[in-house]
């Protein structure tokens, strides 16, 4: 075991893909050797759609032809691979002693789901080995192997949970994901020009920003964060920002109402006309028969609500197809309206607050947003509007919370 305070630094794939980006990821490591640490990188693929070996461009190479979910996580893989050997030349060129490591001989175990796996477990004696002997691992992120021994990935974004899991692992001083932005934002700056970059944000926060719709990190990423309690900073890669803290829910109470305000698109809305009458056994049934036939088809349901005969809920526009196909082997009559946004206040302040659904719905009506549906949790609000309104509904949010300030 080392005795130098370990740091783990994730990189993603528009950093990696370009000389610039290159060399700001030996600079950063550079100085976290010079600051005492033993620093365990992380990396994406290289590049966005049409870049020779981002994740997209792989899957385009089998998209026309059989293929099976093992061997497109074995394709899939090769992107990051690539950029783990690509840095590690990069950083023996500035000097430093590095190694790529792939998911599997950094010690990385997952469930053995393919293209969708959970990490089961981190073995980290290959990696305390290679810090050890003075080395500075680099990991390719977004995978792991199998019970059976099979390689598998683990989901978009997945690079940002394989640094978390081997931050925990590890136990880690920090993990720092590094992006193109200065840190997490009060919203989606393409959405709202008056988002901001935030000091602080709470772990459950960040949990839920992530899961509706904000895609600084990886959900799965910002939940281990949430459940482990491990040190995490959002930060860019170019520049000296200090970025986004994400504290300790134990060790920070909110500060305001909301913290900031997610979105997600391709949203679709669907109405189901249930048999029966409402709350008998019947209608009770029908609903649960919708719900596991939506499971058992791999369709994730969100803002589900019944209403009477009706019951309402929505999907990603990918998912409309096999949603129909479902409803029509139970013989249900229902109707499907897409093209729509799920806008979320995320703020750990709102729980227990009067008045916050108030300002919010009042906020919306002076925008003239058109609300279709509407759902709450302890920290959140969504509010389901037409695609054309996203923009005007996350700017009125964000001004009537005051996230701007």
């Amino acid at each position: 075991m080392t005795e130098r305070a370990i740091i783990v630094m994730k990189f993603g794939g528009t950093s990696v893909a370009t000389a610039e980006g290159r060399s700001a990821i030996a600079r950063r490591v550079t100085e976290a050797i010079e600051l005492g640490c033993a620093p365990v990188v992380v990396v994406s693929a290289m590049g966005r759609v049409g870049a020779p070996y981002a994740t997209d461009t792989l899957l385009s190479l089998v998209s026309d032809m059989p293929s099976d979910e093992r061997e497109r996580d074995l394709l899939l893989s090769t992107g990051e691979i690539i950029s783990a050997v690509v840095v590690a030349h990069g950083l023996r060129a500035a000097g430093v002693d590095a190694i790529a490591l792939t998911g599997a001989e950094a010690g990385i175990g997952t469930d053995g789901v393919h293209e969708n796996a959970h990490i089961a477990e981190v073995y980290p004696a290959p990696l305390l080995d290679s810090i050890g002997r003075g080395l500075v691992p680099v990991v390719a992120g977004f995978q792991g192997i199998g019970p059976d021994g099979h390689l598998t990935t683990l989901g978009r974004g997945g690079s940002d949970t394989t640094a978390c899991a081997l931050g925990v692992a590890l136990e880690a001083q920090a993990v720092e994901i590094y992006t193109d932005v200065d840190g997490v934002m009060t919203a989606d700056p393409r959405a709202c020009p008056d988002a901001s970059v935030l000091d602080v944000i709470r772990a459950d926060e960040l949990f839920q920003m992530a899961r509706h719709g904000s895609r600084v990190v990886h959900t799965p990423a910002a939940e281990l964060a949430l459940a482990s309690g491990l040190a995490l900073r959002v930060r860019n890669t170019y520049t000296d920002h200090p970025g986004t803290l994400v504290a300790d829910i134990s060790a920070y109470q909110p500060r305001a109402l909301a913290t900031a305000v997610s979105h997600a698109t391709g949203i679709a809305r669907v109405k189901v006309m249930l048999p029966a009458n409402e709350g008998s056994p019947a209608h009770t049934s029908a609903q649960a028969h919708v719900y596991r036939a939506m499971a058992d088809a791999g369709v994730s349901l969100d803002m589900f609500t019944p209403l009477g005969e009706l019951l309402v809920f929505t999907v990603a526009e990918k998912d409309i197809g096999r949603a129909r196909a479902v409803l029509d082997g139970l013989g249900l009559e229902h109707e499907v309206l897409a093209g729509l946004s799920k806008i979320t206040l995320v703020g750990a302040g709102m729980h227990g607050v009067p008045g916050v659904m108030a300002r919010l719905t009042e906020a919306l009506a002076e925008a003239q947003v058109t609300v279709l549906q509407t759902a709450d949790s302890h920290t959140t609000i969504s509010v389901l509007v037409p695609g054309e309104f996203t923009g005007a509904a996350v700017s009125a949010l964000h001004q009537a919370f005051d996230l701007s300030l």
